[in-house]
């Protein structure tokens, strides 16, 4: 990447950091959880989709860097690092492992929906693993608990959640590559995108 194009995708990391930020007060209680159903996964997961691996990570350290020194931007308002060290906490720590996986997912083959899809699913998958491990180990909580209260009563809105995503990040990659002059991911991660007076190639 050029350094115009590593400008480009800093600004689209920023750009959808302050997304998953201004998510934060989307969220709605789950009687029998924990943590309630909010629509930031989805937007961590989406950040990796679009922006690919390393910028997509990127936009979600920096959410959580906001939220660690105590900026509102958790789930329901909250901040600090409380939220990291709670029941929440393995669920952020998803959301940042979650947008690498579906962003690595996305690199190589052919651009298409299926393609989107399965990365999605791979990242959705992935914040559940380290969600639902960490409520494993709470006072008093075992795994059966967790499944029970951290990923029953998500999978069917997560599973909408996870297609959505693949849909906007198969509609947004092309607009992204347009806009910001870099490609994210998929077939575009590994061709030569070419802009006016530069031969670099994205990635």
């Amino acid at each position: 990447m050029t350094s115009t194009q590593k400008a480009a995708a800093g600004t689209a990391a920023a750009i959808f950091a302050a997304a998953i930020s201004a998510a934060a007060f989307i969220h709605v209680p789950v009687p029998v959880s924990p943590v309630p159903v909010v629509i930031q996964n989805l937007l961590a997961i989406l950040a990796g989709l679009v922006l690919g691996p390393r910028y997509g990570t990127l936009a979600v350290a920096l959410f959580i860097a906001a939220g660690s020194l105590g900026a509102p931007v958790f789930s329901g308002g909250r901040g600090g690092w409380s939220v990291l060290l709670g029941p929440s906490g393995g669920y952020l720590a998803g959301y940042l492992a979650g947008a690498f996986v579906s962003g690595l997912a996305m690199r190589g083959g052919r651009r298409s929906i299926a393609r989107s899809a399965v990365a999605s699913l791979a990242g959705f998958a992935t914040v559940y693993l380290l969600g639902v491990g960490r409520l494993a180990t709470l006072p008093g909580s075992n795994l059966a608990k967790a499944l029970a209260g951290g990923l029953l009563p998500f999978l069917a809105v997560d599973l909408a959640k996870a297609l959505v995503a693949a849909a906007a990040a198969y509609a947004l990659q092309p607009f992204v590559t347009s806009l910001f002059g870099f490609a994210p991911g998929g077939a575009a991660g590994r061709r030569e995108v070419r802009n006016p007076g530069s031969d670099a190639s994205g990635t």
